[in-house]
């Protein structure tokens, strides 16, 4: 799901309908955890016996990774928007909110890109990404170690601000010289360190294992995608939070429509799929994947064949950083409200250990 949190609150399954029959497994979300001891012992084998393989022939820059992005990132960006859009009742539920962000976007990234630096700009981006991504997984993980404020909010921007400073030395590693590379290194360093001293000290709040288990997988989180940085793997650092954060964010949109569409479809689009005899449960990944290889594959392509027609001019990256950069951040501004307790989406949300 990606600047926020799915629920900024302690889960519930309050106000969920009776008709409801899946709900959302606590012991699923923590079992998708299993992704950072599974790269960490790929980087050791690499290192070990397979004499540097990986690290050579994985993607390592922003360029190479287009793939990555048509498989992780862009996907549940665009079954986000689907959500929304499809659904009638929650576009009017919150048209205001999202014409006055609409309004936001236009001014700061179209107006402002004239007077703002490019850097600037990008890093306030990569800060909402990261910012999004934690404020997610540590969301969910509230309603089980149900933290006070502070603490929440500490190991939260200590999370938040390390991941920043591996996301830019990742991101940007070819524009810094070795000084602030190392600079980089050393305070997301030190920032993993002061995670890692907050979450000792804080501990003693969490009352449950489960909780403590979803407390520390998500420090993990944050040190193995430090420790993949410096070890310059750099794809296997990204992909330690991004399938985390994507899988999810499927997970809580396939049991929403389930829920809500399995016994009588309340959209065209699951209209059409159940007579297509598709299951529930395939249709929006399947859509937003599909719709994501498009966007990402041909859109500027397409949006230059057009341009170039009618107006004998190209549009550089009209669809990968217009239209998706724009759904990219509505997606991280709409999920810091949508799941909330006692928004319309999460009536048809339950929770489960």
């Amino acid at each position: 799901m990606s600047a926020t949190t799915i629920s900024d609150k302690a889960l519930s399954a309050q106000d969920v309908p009776d008709g409801n029959q899946l709900s959302v497994s606590f012991r699923l979300l923590l079992g998708l955890y299993a992704i950072i001891p599974l790269c960490l012992l790929l980087q050791l084998f690499d290192g070990w016996f397979w004499q540097g393989f990986l690290q050579h022939n994985l993607p390592s820059s922003p360029k190479q990774f287009l793939l990555f992005q048509i498989i992780f990132g862009t996907p549940h960006i665009v079954a986000s928007s689907i959500l929304l859009v499809s659904n009638t009742e929650y576009l009017k539920f919150y048209k205001l909110k999202l014409i006055l962000m609409t309004v936001a976007i236009i001014t700061a990234f179209g107006v402002g890109s004239l007077f703002i630096p490019y850097k600037a700009l990008y890093i306030t981006v990569a800060a909402w990404t990261v910012y999004h991504v934690l404020k997610q997984q540590l969301g969910v993980g509230r309603g089980l170690y149900r933290l006070p404020d502070w603490v929440f909010y500490l190991l939260l921007w200590l999370s938040v601000t390390a991941g920043l400073f591996v996301y830019i030395g990742i991101f940007l590693k070819n524009s810094l010289d070795v000084q602030q590379l190392e600079f980089i290194k050393l305070v997301s360093g030190g920032l993993c360190a002061g995670l890692v001293c907050s979450a000792l000290l804080c501990e003693r709040y969490v009352t449950t294992q489960s909780g403590r288990c979803f407390l520390w997988s998500n420090v993990l989180l944050v040190l193995s995608t430090f420790y993949l940085f410096v070890q310059q793997y750099y794809f296997l650092a990204i992909l330690v939070p991004r399938l985390v954060h994507d899988a999810t964010a499927y997970i809580f949109y396939v049991v929403h429509d389930y829920n809500k569409h399995h016994r009588q479809p309340q959209n065209f689009m699951y209209r059409y799929a159940a007579r297509c005899h598709l299951s529930v449960f395939i249709v929006l990944p399947l859509c937003s994947f599909a719709l994501a290889f498009v966007l990402e594959s041909y859109g500027d392509s397409a949006v230059n064949a057009v341009t170039e027609l009618f107006f004998g001019m190209e549009i550089n990256k009209a669809v990968t950083l217009g239209v998706l950069g724009y759904l990219a951040l509505m997606h991280y501004y709409t999920e810091a409200f949508t799941w909330k307790q006692g928004s319309p989406y999460r009536r048809f949300i339950a929770f489960s250990k």
